[in-house]
């Protein structure tokens, strides 16, 4: 099958119209879910598909990228429901960074093993793009790939990028492609931040999109179709039901499983676009503690941190002077001093704003502070310009309006993508 941009564009046009209606329709007559403030039952991409006898599926052989976020509601793994279930040929995984059933630590993967649960053959697809991953999915004779992950809402996150690079191979290797939506958990409000610049893609960002890009993994791959790919995959999306745009993720009382290890709880997720930036510096992310991404710190801050931060008046959030010794990574089994991130309303927190205000002050409070000398912090903002302009002493609301021009181009693209209000 092939498709043109053109009927892409057309067939995408007619989907977001359909699921647009589908999603009004759902929200309406949905039983009242029982958690939050939001009264409604959501549907997951991959229950709508199983209410649907998969019969999206009917006669293909199914290989599906996942990881352990890819569960029902009642946490069964999908690929263990799929695998017991003889309405669907279920032949093959392809687990990405941290792997399938998730063992792996940051920048690893599982490798290619079967799976003792249920006998099917494990991929890795970790690291692989292009042809390499098209031969992957050809070696596992497959005839649809199936992608069903939970993502976090960033732009560094590397899971939508093991979408990008699966829908590429996918079309390399001529197998039809079908996401399984589920909801950004910190929202679809807007999108957020500096859009990468092409010349600083890499496996924390292959395309220019918005640090938070406030998108479901479907639309993004609608998104990754047809614009950024030279050649349209078939795709297919399989669309929620009772999900708006505004809603956080506990108010459908969904299970949160850990999509990577750094990546504990929604709340660590709802920071992580912006404070993930302190990867790029010397200080630590709180790996190695239990609330990575809400502590930052290193040797040598006190006090005089927290106080600064707080003084920037950012709204929606609270500085809190904190210690911790990390028991991996950066000052691995050292006390360091820095900040907890407390914030105290969500639907005013701008996590990149603050970010940056962190960055800022930061390098105004510890004079100890530095860049990793690889200038990771580049690749993470994508471009040098936050980096330098930090460094020639602008402040945030200079740095926040040296992206504004192209996050609203960014802003315009992505509103064609959207499938849900």
């Amino acid at each position: 099958m092939t498709l043109s941009r053109r009927n892409l564009l057309a067939t995408t046009a007619a989907v977001a119209a359909g699921t647009t209606a589908a999603t009004a329709a759902g929200t309406a007559h949905a039983a009242p879910a029982g958690h939050g403030g939001a009264g409604r039952r959501l549907r997951t991409g991959f229950e709508r598909l199983a209410d649907d006898g998969y019969a999206r599926l009917d006669g293909q052989k199914v290989g599906v990228v996942t990881n352990p976020t890819g569960i029902t509601r009642d946490v069964r793994h999908i690929v263990d429901v799929m695998h017991a279930d003889d309405r669907v040929n279920l032949t093959a995984v392809f687990g990405p960074e941290h792997g399938f059933r998730g063992t792996a630590q940051a920048g690893g993967s599982e490798g290619r093993y079967d799976d003792p649960a249920t006998g099917l053959p494990v991929y890795d697809t970790y690291l692989k793009s292009g042809q390499p991953l098209a031969d992957v999915f050809t070696a596992s004779g497959v005839d649809t790939v199936v992608f069903d992950i939970q993502d976090v809402g960033a732009r560094f996150y590397t899971y939508i990028w093991t979408l990008f690079d699966c829908m590429e191979a996918a079309g390399l290797a001529g197998k039809r492609f079908v996401v399984l939506d589920r909801p950004n958990p910190v929202t679809g409000r807007e999108a957020l931040g500096p859009v990468l610049h092409k010349e600083f893609a890499t496996f924390v960002g292959r395309q220019p999109i918005a640090q938070a890009h406030g998108m479901t993994v479907a639309e993004l791959a609608l998104l990754f179709n047809g614009e950024f790919l030279p050649s349209p995959v078939p795709l297919e999306t399989v669309t929620m039901t009772g999900w708006k745009r505004s809603e956080f993720y506990d108010a459908y009382g969904l299970p949160w499983v850990t999509p990577s290890p750094n990546m504990p709880t929604p709340e660590c997720a709802l920071v992580y676009s912006g404070t993930c930036l302190f990867e790029g510096t010397n200080l630590s992310e709180g790996r190695g503690t239990t609330r990575p991404f809400e502590l930052l710190g290193a040797e040598g801050i006190d006090g005089g941190w927290a106080a600064a931060a707080n003084d920037v008046g950012l709204p929606g959030v609270r500085f809190r002077e904190a210690y911790f010794a990390p028991t991996f990574s950066k000052f691995q089994g050292k006390t360091v001093g820095g900040v907890q991130l407390h914030v105290h309303d969500r639907a005013a927190f701008d996590p990149v704003r603050t970010g940056i205000a962190l960055l800022v002050t930061a390098r105004q409070a510890w004079d100890g502070f530095a860049w990793r000398s690889d200038n990771w912090i580049d690749k993470l903002t994508g471009s040098t310009r936050v980096r330098t302009m930090i460094d020639a002493g602008a402040d945030t609301d200079e740095v926040v309006h040296g992206w504004e021009r192209e996050l609203a181009a960014f802003r315009r693209t992505r509103r064609q993508y959207l499938l849900y209000r």
